[in-house]
């Protein structure tokens, strides 16, 4: 239709066509000639592919830990103490992603806040501990929104249901709460650990140059004009996340936070 119209070009422009760029660098070299000789060299990459996963995987596992329990609690406290709290976490995302990692650097530093307050010598800039709590730091509220909107739709009947069943005030959170609220933890589960396997400028700057990931390797790539392999690697990760958001898309429910793919 007509009024579909806007998003359907919004989509070809900036999803399709540069999705089908990726694809054509990737299988074709400096001369434009079609080529599988950047697909096979991917394998000097696997170690990388590795270290991504990795700190990507315990920095989603850290965001669930602490994010689980904050949107419990707001989803629990009186309506205005909700928007005040939602208003909280989601203030750092009104500044920019740069700025928000050298704050992050200017504390975690050798002669930074941190170090100053504790009157010690810490070193943590160019650790994988910095990463993760950059990570940790940048995407902690898309773990806690979903699971957030979950639980505050839970009926509040089902807690008083748990207890006439027999089910104790500790126990209901893992027997009644968190099965219902499985699709938002699914989500946010997705929308951290999507973005922090791909990230680049975070690793960069608290990581210190002492290591890479993948998505350093891709810029680099492109930065040297090695764009063909790039793309590879880049097309590799695309691949990765569909097949990971399509998994996850099995066991969420769409209507109660879930994902789409």
């Amino acid at each position: 239709s007509v009024a579909a119209a806007p998003h359907i070009l919004w989509s070809v422009l900036f999803i399709v066509l540069p999705l089908l760029i990726v694809v054509y660098y990737a299988f074709t070299d400096d001369s434009g000639a079609f080529s599988f000789e950047n697909i096979l060299g991917l394998g000097d990459y696997i170690p990388i592919f590795e270290l991504s996963v990795e700190l990507a995987v315990i920095a989603t596992f850290v965001c669930l830990l602490v994010g689980y329990p904050l949107a419990y609690i707001m989803a629990k406290s009186k309506p205005s103490t909700q928007k005040f709290l939602i208003m909280l976490l989601m203030l750092p995302m009104w500044t920019n992603l740069l700025i928000r990692t050298y704050s992050i650097m200017a504390i975690l530093d050798d002669g930074g806040f941190l170090n100053h307050i504790l009157g010690a010598e810490l070193h943590i800039i160019g650790t994988k501990g910095a990463v993760i709590f950059g990570m940790v730091y940048d995407f902690l509220p898309y773990m806690v929104l979903p699971i957030y909107t979950c639980i505050s739709k839970i009926d509040p009947h089902m807690w008083e249901a748990a207890a006439d069943l027999g089910c104790s005030p500790a126990m209901v959170i893992p027997k009644v709460i968190f099965p219902l609220s499985l699709s938002g933890v699914i989500s946010g589960v997705t929308m951290v650990l999507v973005p922090s396997i791909s990230t680049f400028y975070i690793s960069q700057k608290l990581g210190g140059g002492t290591f890479e990931l993948i998505g350093d390797t891709i810029e680099r790539q492109f930065v040297s004009s090695a764009r063909n392999t790039g793309a590879a690697i880049s097309l590799v990760m695309m691949i990765l996340i569909l097949i990971s958001l399509s998994v996850m898309n099995r066991f969420s429910d769409s209507d109660d936070g879930g994902i789409i793919v």
